[in-house]
Protein backbone atom coordinates (compact mmCIF):
# COMPACT_ATOMS: atom_id res chain seq x y z
CA UNK A 1 0.00 0.00 0.00
CA UNK A 2 2.81 2.42 0.93
CA UNK A 3 3.98 1.82 -2.93
CA UNK A 4 0.88 2.85 -4.29
CA UNK A 5 0.28 6.57 -1.93
CA UNK A 6 3.97 7.15 -2.87
CA UNK A 7 2.95 6.55 -6.63
CA UNK A 8 -0.17 8.39 -5.77
CA UNK A 9 1.15 11.24 -3.67
CA UNK A 10 4.01 11.53 -6.38
CA UNK A 11 1.07 11.49 -10.01
CA UNK A 12 -0.57 13.84 -7.82
CA UNK A 13 2.32 16.49 -7.02
CA UNK A 14 3.32 16.14 -11.20
CA UNK A 15 0.06 17.07 -11.70
CA UNK A 16 -0.62 20.18 -9.44
CA UNK A 17 3.05 21.15 -10.94
CA UNK A 18 2.00 21.18 -14.43
CA UNK A 19 -1.55 22.71 -13.49
CA UNK A 20 0.32 25.82 -11.61
CA UNK A 21 2.89 25.90 -14.38
CA UNK A 22 -0.07 26.39 -16.45
CA UNK A 23 -1.57 28.81 -14.33
CA UNK A 24 1.69 30.74 -14.11
CA UNK A 25 1.68 31.00 -18.12
CA UNK A 26 -2.18 31.92 -18.44
CA UNK A 27 -1.53 34.71 -16.18
CA UNK A 28 1.58 36.08 -17.55
CA UNK A 29 -0.39 35.67 -21.22
CA UNK A 30 -3.16 37.96 -19.62
CA UNK A 31 -0.99 40.38 -18.47
CA UNK A 32 0.73 40.86 -21.82
CA UNK A 33 -2.46 41.01 -23.61
CA UNK A 34 -3.50 44.23 -21.28
CA UNK A 35 -0.27 45.74 -21.61
CA UNK A 36 -1.09 45.33 -25.69
CA UNK A 37 -4.86 46.25 -25.07
CA UNK A 38 -4.29 49.27 -23.41
CA UNK A 39 -0.99 50.24 -26.07
CA UNK A 40 -3.17 49.62 -28.97
CA UNK A 41 -5.90 52.12 -26.99
CA UNK A 42 -3.34 54.62 -26.92
CA UNK A 43 -2.42 54.38 -30.26
CA UNK A 44 -6.43 54.17 -31.29
CA UNK A 45 -6.63 57.63 -29.44
CA UNK A 46 -4.30 59.12 -31.24
CA UNK A 47 -4.91 58.25 -34.64
CA UNK A 48 -8.66 59.34 -33.62
CA UNK A 49 -7.31 62.80 -33.02
CA UNK A 50 -5.02 62.97 -36.11
CA UNK A 51 -7.85 61.45 -38.22
CA UNK A 52 -10.44 64.75 -36.76
CA UNK A 53 -7.61 67.18 -37.05
CA UNK A 54 -7.05 66.20 -40.77
CA UNK A 55 -10.58 66.68 -41.16
CA UNK A 56 -11.19 70.19 -40.01
CA UNK A 57 -7.86 71.15 -42.34
CA UNK A 58 -9.66 69.25 -45.50
CA UNK A 59 -12.54 71.37 -44.62
CA UNK A 60 -10.30 74.75 -44.11
CA UNK A 61 -8.69 74.00 -47.82
CA UNK A 62 -12.18 73.44 -49.17
CA UNK A 63 -13.36 76.95 -48.43
CA UNK A 64 -9.84 78.65 -49.14
CA UNK A 65 -10.44 76.84 -52.47
CA UNK A 66 -13.69 78.13 -52.69
CA UNK A 67 -13.01 81.37 -51.51
CA UNK A 68 -10.17 81.56 -54.21
CA UNK A 69 -12.51 80.46 -57.01
CA UNK A 70 -14.43 83.62 -56.09
CA UNK A 71 -15.01 87.52 -57.19
CA UNK A 72 -14.45 88.85 -53.43
CA UNK A 73 -11.11 87.12 -53.74
CA UNK A 74 -9.91 88.36 -56.95
CA UNK A 75 -11.60 91.87 -55.93
CA UNK A 76 -9.16 91.70 -52.53
CA UNK A 77 -6.30 90.76 -54.62
CA UNK A 78 -6.62 93.45 -57.31
CA UNK A 79 -7.06 95.77 -54.04
CA UNK A 80 -4.45 94.87 -51.83
CA UNK A 81 -1.43 93.59 -54.20
CA UNK A 82 -2.27 95.79 -57.51
CA UNK A 83 -3.52 99.36 -55.84
CA UNK A 84 -6.79 98.67 -58.30
CA UNK A 85 -10.33 100.23 -57.38
CA UNK A 86 -13.61 100.42 -59.00
CA UNK A 87 -14.75 103.91 -60.79
CA UNK A 88 -16.76 105.06 -58.12
CA UNK A 89 -14.37 104.17 -55.58
CA UNK A 90 -12.81 106.89 -53.22
CA UNK A 91 -9.23 105.67 -51.81
CA UNK A 92 -8.21 107.12 -48.91
CA UNK A 93 -4.14 106.62 -47.10
CA UNK A 94 -2.92 107.51 -44.30
CA UNK A 95 -0.35 109.92 -43.80
CA UNK A 96 3.04 108.57 -42.21
CA UNK A 97 3.53 110.26 -38.54
CA UNK A 98 6.99 110.17 -38.84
Amino acid sequence: MSRRRTKKKSGTLSISIIVIAFLVIMTIQVVQLKQKESAYAAQKAELEKQYENETERAEEIEELQQYMQSDKYIEDIAKSKLGLAYDNEIIFKEKDKN
